[in-house]
Order: C-alpha cells, then sequence, then structure tokens
C-alpha cells in the first residue's frame, strides 16, 4: 500500500489517510462500502425511475423524494470513488483544488438534503393539519421554487469556505488523517489563525442542522396536535403511518451527522478512528437506506416495484419460451 510522503509540502498536493490506525483493515472495510454504494445507486436510482414512470406518484412527497434521491446520488459519487481508492490501494494523492472541490461538494449536498428533509416534514404538515388546501399550498411552482431555494441554500452557505481555505498556509503537513476532504480536517493542518474558518463552520453547521431540526420539530408538534384530536383510532393511525417513512429518514440522517459534528468538536478523547467511522457512516448510510425505508413502508412505491419485477419476470418467461 502506497505511504505518504510526510515531508512533502507540495502546496498543489494533499494526502487523504484513511482511517489512521485501522490501515491493516482497510481491505475489509472496503467490503461494507461497496455494498453501501451500491444499494445506494440502486435504490435511488429504483425510487427515481418509479416515481417518473408512474403517474399517479406525481405529488409532492413523492417529488420531494425525487430530489432527496437525486443529492444523495451526487453526494455518493463525490465520497465513495476516491473513498475505494484509498481503502484498495492507498491513493490517497489529491490536489489542492480537486480537494477544495469535494469539500464543497460533500457539505454543500449535506446541507441541501437537509433542506429537502425540512421541505418533507413540511409537506406532511400541511398534508394532516391543512388537507382542503393540500394541492393549493403545494403546487408544482412551489415545489420547483423548494428545489433551487435547497440547492441555492447549500451552494451559497458553502461558497465562503474554499476561499477561507485558500488565504491559508500549510506550513507542516498535507497528510490528512481522513477519508475525505472534511472542512474540519483541512483547517486543523493550517498554521497562523484559523478562527475565522472555525467561526464560519460552525456557525454554518448551525445554520443548518439547528434551524432545520428546530423547524422539524415544531411541524410534528402540529402533527401530533392535529393527530391525536382525531376521534377515528383508525384515522390517527393512517395519519402517523404517512409520516413514518419521513421520521425514519430523519433519524437515519441527522442521528450520525450530530454525533459527528459533536465528535468532532467536543470529544477530544474519543479515538480519532472513531471519529473518521462515524463521519463515514454519516455519509454512507442515509444515502443507502433512504430509498429502502420508503420502498418498505411506502404502499405505493412497494407495489409499483413490485410491478415492475414482476413484468420482468414475465417477459423473461415469455422470451425463453
Amino acid at each position: 500500500m502506497e505511504s505518504p510522503n510526510h515531508t512533502n509540502l507540495d502546496p498543489s498536493v494533499f494526502f487523504l489517510l484513511g482511517i489512521p490506525g485501522l490501515e491493516q483493515f482497510h481491505l475489509w472495510l472496503s467490503l461494507p462500502v461497496c455494498c453501501l454504494g451500491a444499494a445506494t445507486i440502486v435504490g435511488n436510482i429504483t425510487i427515481l425511475v418509479v416515481v417518473v414512470t408512474e403517474p399517479a406518484l406525481h405529488k409532492p412527497v413523492y417529488l420531494f423524494l425525487c430530489m432527496l434521491s437525486t443529492i444523495d446520488l451526487a453526494a455518493s459519487f463525490s465520497t465513495v470513488p476516491k473513498l475505494l481508492a484509498i481503502l484498495w490501494c492507498g491513493a490517497g494523492h489529491i490536489s489542492a483544488s480537486a480537494c477544495l472541490a469535494q469539500m464543497f461538494f460533500i457539505h454543500a449536498f449535506c446541507m441541501m438534503e437537509s433542506t429537502v428533509l425540512l421541505a418533507m416534514a413540511f409537506d406532511r404538515y400541511v398534508a394532516i393539519c391543512h388537507p382542503l388546501r393540500y394541492a393549493t399550498i403545494l403546487t408544482d411552482t412551489i415545489i420547483a421554487r423548494i428545489g433551487v431555494a435547497a440547492m441555492v441554500r447549500g451552494s451559497m452557505l458553502m461558497l465562503p469556505c474554499p476561499f477561507l481555505i485558500g488565504r491559508l498556509s500549510f506550513c507542516q503537513s498535507h497528510v490528512i488523517p481522513h477519508t475525505y476532504c472534511e472542512h474540519m480536517a483541512i483547517v486543523k493542518l493550517a498554521c497562523g489563525d484559523t478562527r475565522p474558518n472555525r467561526v464560519y463552520g460552525l456557525t454554518a453547521a448551525l445554520l443548518v442542522i439547528g434551524v432545520d431540526l428546530f423547524c422539524i420539530g415544531v411541524s410534528y408538534v402540529f402533527i401530533a396536535r392535529a393527530v391525536f384530536h382525531l376521534s377515528s383510532h383508525e384515522a390517527r393511525s393512517k395519519a402517523l403511518g404517512t409520516c413514518g417513512s419521513h421520521v425514519c429518514v430523519i433519524l437515519i440522517s441527522y442521528t450520525p451527522a450530530l454525533f459527528s459534528f459533536f465528535t468532532h468538536r467536543f470529544g477530544r478523547h474519543v479515538p480519532l478512528h472513531i471519529h473518521i467511522l462515524l463521519a463515514n457512516v454519516y455519509l454512507l448510510f442515509p444515502p443507502a437506506l433512504n430509498p429502502i425505508v420508503y420502498g418498505v413502508k411506502t404502499k405505493e412505491i412497494r407495489e409499483r416495484v413490485i410491478r415492475v419485477f414482476q413484468w420482468g419476470q414475465g417477459t423473461g418467461v415469455k422470451t425463453s419460451e
């Protein structure tokens, strides 16, 4: 396996070390990464194909799901290829410009995903608390504007970070003890005053995770209040069932994100390899599990996927005959 040159101070090249302390397990760790990457591609493409080809699914909740799947695919392509190259053959060399680009896209896509999850919470709030106004509130125009707002918000919040890092000098080491170009992992290598980078990174994270989680929590408080005022037990179960998939996706997405966030800033006694594993869980698990959750818990998607496979099997039987 290729080893980094710790004395190389070429400002145009960084070296991603992988998972320090677990180098001997890199090949084994590549197996779950491959499985999660494959699940991400197959699952999210399936969701996109099913929703696009089924007119009955052209509803706000499924259009938001398509946005989520698109973001998950883009985020996976930003991380998995380089991660596998590091785990398979230690190919950690990455140019400074490519490193900054990877950092920008990874964090921007995560912010976009958080915005879409917030939009999905709003969708459930309108569907349950204002069902008669659902079609007039969540029009195609509003949905398109929400999608654009998610892209603009994620991009604009991350845009200053490459410029803030570009002003820093790296006079000691260009070896990043991580599997991808994470913002704070790069900042920690810099010499001089890094307070603007740290403050801005913390502020951007709080503006996304803090604000979005608070708004999602408020929306579900109103949802819970509306649901428990329903007189029919069957109606309550149905209303809660429509939120089940979204709640699962929220837990899958935000739980590892919060662990990674707090471990990185306050878990000084947490081993480095634990933090890096958590950071990779945050990037790899949600994109792979989100389509599975919606495929299993959403009846319309589940039935459509089953019909597609049944049609494919039927075609294969006719061909063989």
